[in-house]
């Protein structure tokens, strides 16, 4: 009896270890970018549409994978999730070299990220549910689901910026760690109970009626979500995709240095999250307004620092910018 409690309580692990490989995938190719400019193989432009590549591909998963999810269950769309995630590393891994290949790679990434954000995200949810869980918190499936992602955010970049700096292969080494944990671990995500109960009968409407949102023209939405909703990989992506490059020649190991700011920018959001319930408290404005308050404070330390830059300065103010993604 007292194991079969503790395997319940357990259940989410195995969905939230998945959504942290697939975010694990999709963010080690941060510091990498340093390396890319250092190699001088491809652009500066090109690397940059790299970062557009990969938030095209969220978009897609995002949009595509929860409606599908609803009609046909969370682990039918959360299944290929780390196998696409493993394949855009295999791609990015062959194309140090070869743009079109990193391109694919990079979208892959996107896209899986996408999908595990919307049905990972959403199965680890349901899965905090007193019928798996007894005497769950109600506010405990979001915070785990956000501590799964920001988890995999963080560990990927910084595990892929060490190896690239001092192990060999620094272009196809980190990639192929994630390629092996992807796999490791897949196997796992069989084990978590299916929980949406209409993945067994037939979902009346069309795909595209799906992804509408009737709540889109809620006024909560359109002047609180809509402003902030941009600022939760804004200020990350500022912290460590932009602010490594301006300092990149200011550092003796660079990658590494890449690494650590992801490191420090997404351990401050994850800690963030730990305390989410107890900064909102039953107020509906207290954490929008210190959300967009710490990201304001944190891009103006963004722009003092690309005019004064400094190593040491770089690292305060992404602590800030970590706040902000986390709140």
């Amino acid at each position: 009896m007292n194991v079969n409690k503790r395997g319940q309580r357990q259940v989410w692990l195995a969905v939230a270890l998945s959504v942290f490989t697939v975010a694990w995938g999709g963010n080690e190719f941060t510091p990498l970018l340093v390396l890319y400019r250092e190699q001088g193989i491809f652009s500066d432009l090109f690397i940059d549409m790299m970062l557009v590549c990969y938030a095209i591909g969220v978009a897609v998963g995002l949009l595509g994978a929860g409606p599908l999810s609803d009609r046909f269950g969370r682990r039918a769309l959360m299944l290929p999730a780390p196998l696409i995630a493993a394949l855009g590393s295999a791609f990015i891994a062959s194309g140090e070299e070869l743009g079109v290949l990193m391109a694919i790679g990079r979208t892959l990434s996107g896209i899986s990220v996408g999908m595990a954000m919307t049905v990972g995200g959403s199965w680890i949810k349901e899965l905090a549910h007193p019928r798996f869980e007894p005497g769950v918190k109600p506010s405990e499936g979001a915070r785990r689901a956000s501590m799964s992602l920001t988890g995999g955010f963080a560990l990927g970049p910084a595990v892929a910026g060490v190896m690239a700096q001092w192990l060999p292969l620094p272009g196809q080494l980190p990639y192929l760690l994630h390629i092996v944990l992807s796999l490791v671990l897949l196997p796992l995500i069989l084990t978590a109970p299916e929980t949406r109960q209409s993945a067994h009968l037939k979902v009346k409407g069309s795909f595209w009626a799906d992804i509408l949102v009737p709540s889109a023209k809620n006024k909560r939405f359109l002047f609180v979500v809509v402003p902030m909703a941009p600022w939760v990989f804004g200020a990350a992506f500022v912290s460590y995709a932009i602010l490594p490059t301006l300092l990149r020649d200011m550092v003796e190991y660079s990658v590494a240095y890449s690494a650590l700011i992801a490191l420090v920018t997404l351990g401050s959001g994850f800690i963030i999250q730990q305390f989410g319930p107890q900064i909102m408290g039953e107020s509906r404005t207290r954490g929008p307004i210190l959300a967009m308050s710490v990201t304001v404070l944190g891009m103006a330390g963004s722009v003092w620092v690309a005019m004064n830059p400094h190593p040491w300065w770089a690292l305060v103010v992404c602590v800030i910018l970590g706040l902000a993604y986390g709140l």
